[in-house]
């Protein structure tokens, strides 16, 4: 390989490692490959669609948990209906969402307090590995989750803090409940 010429035009046709640059019609024939990659499946695996709607049901933080979202002009409402272990007096405890709000593919939103404890979320809405509305993971949200433990006695808050993805449930998933 002959070594690289030393004037500055010279540098810019051999590249910054030494290494040729591609001829024009190589980057044309590159480009043009590129352009046929299927956009929207780059999106969905980017995370850049835009969600119209975040309204739905998703998986919580275990399989028998349920978050419910309705959305409406960027309000978010809905509620966290989360399974208490056994030694526990209520089964299900459902937490509604007392604030809650979307800008863009950006979701905040907190539940009330039951027994002390209390759920807060922040977080992008996002498209997952479902190709139609209906199928598992058509959607996710991916954050961070806080879960509020207030002292009865003292009032003061411990929160535990978990960075999730919950993912969207699917049409038989409601269904079989």
């Amino acid at each position: 390989m002959p070594s690289p010429p030393s004037t500055l035009g010279a540098f810019y046709n051999w590249g910054c490692a030494g290494v040729p640059r591609p001829s024009a019609p190589m980057a044309f024939v590159l480009a043009v490959c590129v352009s046929f990659l299927p956009a929207t499946s780059l999106n969905a695996q980017q995370g850049n669609e835009q969600v119209r709607d975040a309204s739905g049901e998703y998986h919580f933080l275990t399989a028998d948990d349920t978050l419910a979202l309705l959305e409406e002009e960027g309000k978010i409402k809905g509620y966290v209906d989360v399974y208490q272990g056994e030694e526990e007096s209520d089964t299900l405890l459902s937490y509604p969402i007392t604030i809650g709000s979307r800008q863009k593919n950006h979701i905040e939103f907190k539940t009330a307090k039951i027994h002390q404890k209390y759920y807060r979320f922040s977080g992008l809405v996002e498209r997952g590995k479902g190709h139609e509305e209906g199928d598992p993971d058509y959607l996710r949200l991916v954050g961070d989750l806080e879960i509020l433990t207030v002292k009865a006695d003292t009032g003061q808050e411990s929160a535990e803090r978990r960075h999730v993805i919950f993912s969207s449930k699917g049409k038989s998933e409601k269904e079989q409940e």
